[in-house]
């Protein structure tokens, strides 16, 4: 309906009033034993289905979704350009492949260190001095970890306390440099990870922040801007298909994921445009607890109740 001229939302809306007050009158008449209506049940069946429709059906939830609209979408238009932004900047930045790269790191320096502790203590066993079988085994793991071309035992023997030391300390050094360029690899296949919209997340967030500063201006003034709100979807939508081209390079938080990789693609913002999207949310899910939606319904039954007495008053027939 974002497409929709307003001039015809209009006169939508007042068309499906007008019915609906038609509908509330043919009750209304039907139920008054004063007059003569011809048909009575007939009418007072067409009155009720047409009530329901064109009120209970079309025009309560759109007044309701009106009043919600109004009170809502800037929150909900600045917190959407904020989290749209906030994903465009794991993508400029590789955040989440350094992150990946950190914890890989992290990992693996702390598998081998283990091995190498098993090395040495399996080196310095009692029972089977040296690097015997045991020993050869678990060099082979640390290898696998690396992947490496197989350590290879040292020549020599080890059976005093300065040999096995030496023979230790020769290992870890082995082992280290290994280390260390396994961790070489895996910092350049995190620098190989950047991803290629990252020019265009960058050129995305400069346009989000400018609409952050518009939709901040307009809340200050205390109203509602269409006109402003349907720039920054517009800006959104954007943000939203580089996010969803480049979902592997950002750390998603909650349902997230979901939003930003639906197809089709639908803003925070823009859904909240929709009747139908708006009633069904409230209907199905808890992001709008705390809004007061119950209040604009409430409102929206006494506005148009009101409306229809008085229209009732004013087309009364005479008895």
């Amino acid at each position: 309906m974002s497409g929709f001229p307003i001039v015809m939302c209009w006169i939508v809306t007042i068309g499906f009033f007008i019915v609906a007050s038609i509908g509330t009158k043919l009750i209304v008449d039907s139920l008054n034993k004063n007059l003569y209506i011809e048909k009575r049940n007939l009418k007072l069946s067409m009155g009720l289905l047409i009530v329901l429709f064109f009120w209970l059906v079309c025009s309560m939830p759109t007044n309701t979704h009106t009043f919600f609209y109004r009170q809502v979408v800037a929150d909900v238009t600045t917190a959407d350009l904020a989290t749209t932004k906030n994903y465009l900047t794991d993508i400029r930045d590789n955040k989440k492949s350094l992150n990946d790269y950190q914890m890989d790191v992290e990992k693996i320096t702390r598998q081998v260190n283990s091995k190498l502790i098993d090395l040495e203590a399996e080196i310095d066993n009692p029972s089977n001095i040296g690097d015997g079988p045991k020993a050869k085994e678990i060099l082979y793991e640390i290898s696998q970890l690396l992947r490496c071309k197989p350590i290879a035992t040292l020549s020599g023997t080890a059976t005093t306390p300065q040999q096995r030391q030496a023979r230790k300390a020769a290992y870890r050094t082995i082992v280290q440099n290994q280390l260390e360029s396994y961790i070489a690899d895996l910092a350049k296949s995190a620098e190989g990870k950047t991803s290629g919209d990252s020019r265009l997340a960058a050129n995305s967030i400069k346009q989000i922040a400018q609409m952050q500063n518009v939709i901040t201006d307009m809340k200050n003034q205390g109203c509602v801007d269409n006109d402003k709100i349907m720039q920054s979807d517009v800006v959104m939508q954007n943000g939203y298909a580089i996010i969803k081209n480049n979902s592997s390079a950002v750390n998603f938080q909650g349902q997230d994921e979901q939003v930003y990789n639906a197809d089709p693609l639908v803003t925070k913002t823009h859904r909240l445009l929709s009747v139908f999207d708006v009633w069904k949310d409230w209907l199905t899910t808890d992001k709008y607890d705390g809004h007061g939606f119950i209040f604009w319904v409430i409102l929206s039954i006494l506005v148009d109740v009101g409306a229809f007495i008085f229209f009732d008053l004013a087309f009364k027939k005479q008895d």
